[in-house]
C-alpha cells in the first residue's frame, strides 16, 4: 500500500502543477524537476522487474498499470479477470518470432493425475541421482524443473503417447539435455547434467506440481555451492502447442523451434532478459526462423522467477513441441550449441 500511496501522491501533484502555482518563475524551476524519473527511482527500489526509464510509458499508463492493473494499449488487461481463462494470455511477448502472437502463446502441461498414482513402476529404471563434480572447467548447469514433459514420436506405449508425459529418460525433455550436453562438450564447454526424476522426487514429499520449481532450485543450488564455476543454468522444456507452431523447415531442413522464457519477478529479471535476447538475435540471423521469440512472466503467467535470480545468465528454454521428432529437435538442439558457443568463447566477461 506504501508504493500506490506514493504513485498516487505524484500522479496528483504532477497533474495539479499549474492549478497550484501561479508564479512562472516556479513553473519554470517545476519544469526542469522529472516526476517520472523520481518516482521510477523509488518504486524501483522495491520493484526491481520496472523497466529503463527510457522504455517506460507515460505517468498516466504507469498510473493505471500499477493502480488497476490495466494497460490502455493491451485489451486482454480489461478482460483478464472478466473472461476464465484469459488471464493464461497476459504473457508479454519481449521478441516476437515468426509467427509469434497472442493466439499461440506457450502452453504449459502438467503430469495427468493417472500418470503421477503409476510412478512406482517406472522408479527403478529412471531413478538418477545428480552427478557432483568439482571439475573447474563445468560452467554450464542443465536440469529439468518438468523433467516429465514428452514427445509423442518418442513414446512407446499408447497410454503415456496419449498423456504425453514420461518417465522414460529416452523420450522426455531428458533427451534434449542429453543431445546439449554432448553438443556442447563437443565445442569445449564442460556441462553438468541433471537427470532428476522430478515426479518421483515430488511424490515422495507429498508436493504438487506447483512446487516443481521449489524443488529444481534445490538441485540448482547445491550444484552452485559445489561448483562456483557454474555461471550458466539452463533449465530444459518443451512446449504444448502442435506441430505446425513449432516446427520449421530452414534450408530444406526441419527444425524443432525454440524459445526463451524469462521470469520478471526478481532482481537479475534485466540481465537475463538481455541475455535471452542476444541469443535470440543471434539465433534469428544464423537460422532464420528457428526461434519463436522471447516471452516475459510474471507470478500471475508462472512461477516469475524461475531460478533466474540465482545468475546473471540463466535460461528457461523450451525446445520443440509434444509433436516434434528426434530429427527436429537434435537439428534446433545443434543450431543452439553452435550459437551458444559463439557467445561463450567470444564474451571476455565469462
Amino acid at each position: 500500500m506504501t508504493l500506490i500511496t506514493i504513485l498516487t501522491f505524484f500522479v496528483a501533484v504532477s497533474f495539479s502543477f499549474n492549478s497550484i502555482f501561479s508564479s512562472t518563475s516556479v513553473k519554470s524551476l517545476l519544469k526542469e524537476v522529472n516526476i517520472q524519473s523520481i518516482l521510477v527511482q523509488m518504486i524501483r527500489s522495491e520493484v526491481h522487474a520496472l523497466p529503463a526509464i527510457d522504455n517506460l510509458p507515460s505517468i498516466t499508463e504507469l498510473s493505471l498499470d500499477l493502480l488497476l492493473n490495466i494497460k490502455p494499449k493491451d485489451v486482454r488487461t480489461y478482460l483478464g479477470n472478466e473472461i476464465p481463462g484469459l488471464s493464461l494470455y497476459h504473457t508479454e511477448i519481449a521478441v516476437a518470432g515468426q509467427g509469434t502472437n497472442i493466439t499461440n502463446l506457450p502452453i504449459e502441461s502438467p503430469p495427468p493425475i493417472e500418470f503421477i498414482e503409476e510412478i512406482d513402476d517406472y522408479e527403478e529404471e529412471y531413478d538418477k541421482p545428480t552427478p557432483k563434480t568439482n571439475n573447474k572447467n563445468m560452467a554450464v548447469y542443465i536440469y529439468h524443473s518438468h523433467s516429465w514433459e514428452a514427445f509423442k514420436p518418442l513414446l512407446q506405449d499408447q497410454k503415456s503417447a496419449n498423456s504425453s508425459s514420461s518417465m522414460n529418460e529416452k523420450a522426455n525433455v531428458i533427451t534434449v539435455g542429453d543431445k546439449l550436453k554432448q553438443d556442447l562438450e563437443d565445442k569445449g564447454i564442460g556441462v553438468v547434467h541433471s537427470k532428476q526424476n522430478v515426479t518421483k522426487a515430488l511424490k515422495s514429499r507429498n508436493w504438487n506440481y506447483n512446487q516443481s520449481y521449489i524443488l529444481s532450485r534445490e538441485t540448482v543450488q547445491e550444484a552452485m555451492t559445489s561448483n562456483n564455476n557454474l555461471k550458466f543454468l539452463i533449465d530444459i522444456h518443451r512446449d504444448s502447442q502442435p506441430k505446425n507452431i513449432t516446427t520449421i523447415t530452414i534450408n530444406q531442413k526441419k527444425y524443432a523451434r525454440l524459445f526463451f522464457v524469462v521470469g520478471k519477478e526478481h532482481k537479475n529479471f534485466e540481465k537475463n532478459l538481455e541475455f535471452a535476447k542476444k541469443l535470440n538475435s543471434e539465433l534469428e540471423k544464423k537460422y532464420p526462423g528457428i526461434s519463436r521469440g522471447v516471452f516475459i512472466k510474471g507470478k500471475s503467467e508462472g512461477n516469475g522467477v524461475y531460478n533466474q535470480d540465482l545468475t546473471e545468465r540463466a535460461l528457461l528454454l523450451e525446445f520443440g513441441g509434444v509433436d516434434n521428432d528426434l530429427t527436429e529437435l537434435y537439428n534446433s538442439i545443434e543450431a543452439f550449441a553452435d550459437i551458444f558457443s559463439g557467445y561463450y568463447w567470444g564474451n571476455s566477461e565469462i
